[in-house]
């Protein structure tokens, strides 16, 4: 029997890992069920596995599509007509479809069950593995509810926002069962400073408002409506703006351009000029930032949640490589420094998965518990620094452990890797997040006892976590100044991380602690202690 090639093969393929898809996101993800049942979950989880199965699957194809080809901006028609459309890929709607339907920017307002906000969590952290790009969307419609709610002249925005449908087309709210919100709240001299705005607002005799000027980043331009920063006679103030009027007709706003951006290729972010515009105020006049305050809390908390999702996905592409990839006799996941590398990436994971889904939890009970909301406050800012700070040096080492296959597109890393910075950008930067959490330790007095209970709950446990507590605790008597503001969230963080995982009885918690508190672990990953069971960890992070 010939065991010649068949003609035109020049060899034979092998060595190479089958495809990634067709996992259930949540059925493989022990540390992320765990969390949802602690923080009172539980009740969601059939809701949760089957997603998890849509987005390993039918969704995680989706997103290829979905980013391989950009939205494109439309200014005219035809005939000549100015249209400010936006065309998505067929792929970008079937996901914000799935995603809207399933409750993903929405479950938490619909569903007045207690766990809601934390199941909401972790199907916008399933969606995100699949597709980051409509996570945008996604989030600023989840989180602009908190917002309309605030006024019950706009039910009909809140409910159709929360509401689980999604409907693409450019028509008015009364003409559609659910919809989408987005954002316009920057400027070009002013960034984070949103009080430097220059965008007026112009009251009319009938008690709305019209916008003139301009907004630098405006999310997801194909919205039903935006929430806007701009000034009024009294000040900064919050409004409305929706894309269509009443009567059908387009209001009085132009897309400029889409942002050409690093990542998030399958959204749209574009920037804006605001002729005029009809909207109506949200809140009071001159109290634009306090009106948006809570849906700040959510959005930041959905930048923890995407960057962990980020890590959790990258952890999952190089368990998958290394596990059906072979070097020099054996698998490439049984050399001891990958083995290394690995175990300190799933640890990494855990922490960040665990700790974003126990800030879910506050944010569910904060309604009802004063702790819970003053926890939600600080943990938020603290984890929105320091889970997506660490994402991207995360997803490059996953990218090292596939080697060249990790920087090409079909292997995805290189869409987690551009898209990994973007969460420690959005919704304020590094510093922004570190200066308000020192801005929350000395001027709100709720902040410190909570956070005190949090830690001195497992105190005792550990001995390098009570030392990095005492550290802690000393550095903040000296009263820290701005230039000391990283450090001391870092060390918050790492601390609220183990606490979590102690308190859990995690099996990776002596370890973490060890590494990142007890100083056994270098500037890199893989620089775990010798004597760690790596085995037992990489058996917890991926069946």
């Amino acid at each position: 029997m010939s065991s010649a090639l068949p003609a035109f093969d020049t060899h034979e393929v092998f060595n190479q890992p089958p495809p990634f898809g067709g996992r259930n996101l949540w059925a493989d993800d022990v540390a992320l069920a765990e969390a949802v049942q602690r923080e009172g979950g539980d009740g969601f989880a059939a809701v949760l596995a089957g997603y998890g199965g849509l987005a390993g699957d039918a969704l995680y194809w989706l997103g290829f599509d979905a980013n391989r080809d950009k939205p494109r901006l439309r200014t005219h028609d035809a005939q000549g007509h100015r249209i400010d459309t936006v065309e998505f890929h067929p792929a970008y709607h079937q996901l914000m479809d799935a995603a809207k339907t399933h409750g993903v920017a929405g479950l938490s307002w619909h569903d007045d069950t207690t766990g809601a906000h934390v199941a909401r969590a972790a199907l916008s952290y399933l969606h995100h593995q699949a597709d980051a790009g409509t996570s945008c969307p996604l989030t600023m419609t989840h989180a602009a509810v908190a917002v309309l709610r605030q006024d019950p002249a706009l039910a009909e925005w809140a409910d159709k926002a929360a509401a689980p449908q999604y409907d693409p087309r450019d028509v008015p709210i009364a003409d559609k069962a659910g919809i989408t919100l987005g954002m316009g709240m920057t400027e070009k001299q002013g960034g984070s400073d949103v009080r430097s705005n220059t965008t007026r607002a112009e009251p009319q005799a009938d008690g709305s408002y019209r916008l003139v000027g301009h907004k630098w980043f405006f999310s997801a331009p194909m919205s039903d409506g935006f929430l806007v920063l701009a000034q009024a006679p009294a000040g900064l103030s919050c409004f409305l703006m929706p894309r269509r009027l009443a009567d059908g007709n387009r209001n009085a706003f132009r897309l400029m351009r889409l942002k050409d951006k690093l990542g998030d290729w399958s959204n749209a972010s574009s920037e804006v000029e605001l002729c005029g515009a009809w909207a109506r105020r949200v809140g009071e006049e001159g109290r634009g930032v306090a009106t948006i305050i809570g849906m700040v809390m959510m959005t930041r908390l959905d930048c923890m949640l995407g960057a962990a999702a980020e890590m959790r996905m990258a952890l999952a592409q190089a368990l998958h490589h290394t596990r059906h990839r072979t070097s020099f006799g054996k698998r490439l996941c049984d050399h001891a420094l990958m083995t290394n590398v690995l175990a300190d990436l799933a640890m990494e994971s855990e922490a960040a998965t665990t700790f974003a889904i126990r800030v879910a939890g506050a944010v569910d009970r904060a309604g009802r518990s004063s702790a819970d909301a003053a926890f939600a406050r600080i943990a938020t800012a603290v984890g929105k620094y320091w889970v997506c700070k660490r994402a991207a040096v995360f997803v490059n080492e996953a990218q090292e452990c596939l080697g060249g296959a990790g920087y090409v597109e079909e292997s995805m890393l290189p869409r987690l890797y551009r898209q990994a910075p973007l969460n420690s950008i959005w919704e304020g930067s590094g510093n922004i997040q570190c200066l308000d959490v020192l801005r929350a330790l000395s001027r709100e007095p709720q902040v410190v006892p909570v956070l005190d209970a949090e830690l001195d709950g497992v105190a005792g446990r550990d001995g390098s976590f009570d030392a990095a507590l005492q550290a802690l605790r000393s550095a903040l008597a000296a009263s820290p100044g701005e230039a000391q503001a990283r450090r001391i969230t870092e060390q918050l963080a790492l601390l609220l991380q183990a606490a979590v995982l102690l308190r859990a009885n995690s099996p990776i918690a002596s370890a973490f602690v060890r590494s990142r508190l007890g100083g056994e672990h270098g500037m890199a990953f893989g620089t775990l202690p010798a004597d760690l069971d790596t085995a037992a960890v990489l058996a917890r992070a991926l069946p």
